[in-house]
């Protein structure tokens, strides 16, 4: 008699149970995930069926999800497959070719540079180069995807090109063996005087920590005393490449950066683990409105622990991270987990949720205004809104929820109509590719591997520049005589470290470039600021 009423009774609590599961299961997946799915899938189903025209399920799928993306935050994306590669490359820090950097020039594929210990430079390719053939066929008129495509392949595999080397006419042919190509993150690194080192970092990738570790030791064997990091124009990268260099300039166990998410799994803290010969000596960042994510959280951490001086713009101001998810297809989704914060407990995510488009969010940066000059104890803040901290050490008032705030503002001149013209035509480039047809044994016999005597004795004279503006006006440039005065010293520089490039590289690129930039001049005067800090 008993057993006969548990029966029914074990049934009728199993149905609730399922009952409720179901409507619990309803509430905790939001919309009702499962039936938005349904009507997704029959929307794409009949659009195929029924529209006027052919439909492309995959390219609707694509824009959907893109659409998607659009009503979250400004950083989480949708990668397509085709786009996901050239990511991957990018902060892998590694591609597999031929290692050559390269222009395609009035239809002509140019080599700019071989990139250091690939396979071109190895058989003796050089900057300025001409490749006429591949596989013994003709590629003028060839476009930059289809160069790629051309070049690059499996590590291990050939590919023969014929280049003409400008100054003897002559044909060359090569046979070259496709390896892995480094993608480095370290554009450059080199003495400016005889105690200050200079290191420009453009990305952080899986190689960066590396690659810096390695510019410092070799800084420092030349005598480097103090170093200036620029990370102007750095989008960011890794979160943990960005824990470790700042790692390099912090002592003791200081925290670094701390993350916290919607799910707790993604809330971490990072602190500086291990000893370094850097964790003393004067530190200066500059960082300007191209600055983001992993770039503002070394600067973030070096103020907040008073560590060195931050010089230039406010920084771009993002303070998510995100975690990619590789999709089936090789397409990729990079969705927001978590915000980071800085020591002091500052986020620096500029407010996105008022604005129109992502397209808003991204150029309101191009808005903003700082007043230049000493910022050191942050009183040129104009948004009074924004949430105060105060830095760790010195108790200096800091500002979160806009980027970072240099302690020392400075911008560089805004370049002329002319100046933006002569960049977006190619005409530097071109020009000094012809000039150094002609000339470019003249300089290396008078100047040889020495780039610092070619940066004191070497000019741009008049009959250069001269000839710079008529080749200039030849290819359809306005030359504005007002314009053309104002941004003289700037189309000098520029021509003199086109040429630098060609002999040595980014080394010579930047040491001819940074002695007419206003942030950078500016910062190299501030080391005895920043040596007080750490006092």
């Amino acid at each position: 008699m008993k057993s006969r009423i548990n029966i029914p009774l074990f049934a009728l609590l199993l149905i609730i149970g399922v009952v409720i599961g179901i409507q619990v299961e309803k509430i905790f997946s939001g919309d009702n995930l499962r039936e938005s799915i349904r009507k997704f899938s029959d929307v794409i189903s009949l659009t195929g069926k029924y529209y006027i025209e052919e439909v492309d399920s995959q390219k609707l799928v694509e824009s959907a999800i893109k659409g998607m993306m659009d009503e979250l935050d400004p950083h989480s994306v949708y990668i397509s497959a085709k786009e996901f590669v050239q990511v991957e490359e990018s902060f892998r820090g590694d591609f597999e070719g031929i290692g050559i950097e390269f222009q395609v020039v009035n239809d002509t594929l140019t080599v700019v540079s071989p990139i250091s210990g690939g396979p071109s430079e190895q058989l003796g390719i050089l900057p300025g180069d001409r490749i006429i053939e591949i596989e013994n066929k003709s590629v003028i008129g060839i476009t930059n995807d289809e160069v790629r495509q051309k070049l690059r392949g499996k590590a291990g595999t050939k590919v023969s090109i014929t280049i003409i080397r400008p100054g003897s006419g002559r044909k060359i042919s090569y046979q070259i063996t496709r390896d892995k190509i480094p993608i480095y993150s370290v554009d450059a690194s080199f003495m400016v005087d005889k105690t200050v080192g200079y290191i420009s970092i453009s990305r952080f990738s899986e190689t960066t920590y590396d690659e810096v570790l390695q510019a410092l030791n070799k800084l420092s064997k030349n005598g480097m005393k103090k170093i200036l990091i620029d990370f102007r124009g750095n989008p960011g990268g890794y979160l943990n490449q960005a824990v470790k260099i700042s790692d390099l300039f912090l002592d003791g166990k200081k925290k670094i950066v701390y993350t916290v998410g919607r799910i707790k799994d993604f809330d971490e803290e990072y602190f500086a683990s291990e000893s370094y010969p850097y964790e003393k000596i004067p530190v200066i960042i500059l960082i300007n409105r191209g600055s983001a994510s992993a770039s503002e959280i070394v600067a973030g951490a070096i103020q907040d622990w008073d560590r060195g001086l931050i010089v230039g713009e406010t920084s771009f101001g993002k303070g998510l991270v995100q975690r990619q998810f590789e999709l089936h297809d090789n397409s990729a989704l990079r969705l927001t987990i978590s915000e980071y914060f800085t020591p002091s407990g500052r986020n620096i995510q500029r407010p996105f949720d008022n604005k129109k488009s992502k397209k808003d969010y991204f150029s309101e940066t191009l808005k903003i205004e700082d007043a230049e000059g000493d910022n050191f104890f942050h009183q040129n803040e104009k948004d009074t809104t924004k949430p105060v901290f105060l830095t760790l050490v010195k108790k200096r008032k800091v500002y979160g929820g806009g980027g970072i705030t240099p302690d020392y503002i400075i911008k560089n001149d805004e370049l002329t109509e002319l100046s933006q013209n002569l960049l977006k035509e190619n005409i530097f480039y071109s020009f000094i590719l012809n000039y150094l047809d002609t000339y470019g044994n003249r300089v290396k016999s008078e100047f040889g591997d020495d780039l610092n005597k070619f940066r004191k004795e070497y000019s741009i004279d008049n009959s250069v520049l001269n000839s710079f503006i008529s080749y200039a006006k030849s290819k359809g440039i306005n030359i504005k005589e007002d314009e053309l005065q104002k941004d003289y010293s700037y189309i000098k520089s520029r021509l003199k470290a086109q040429i630098a490039r060609n002999f040595w590289k980014n080394e010579g690129w930047y040491a001819v470039l940074l002695e007419e930039d206003n942030q950078f001049k500016k910062a190299v005067s501030l080391f005895n600021d920043s040596e007080s800090l750490i006092k």
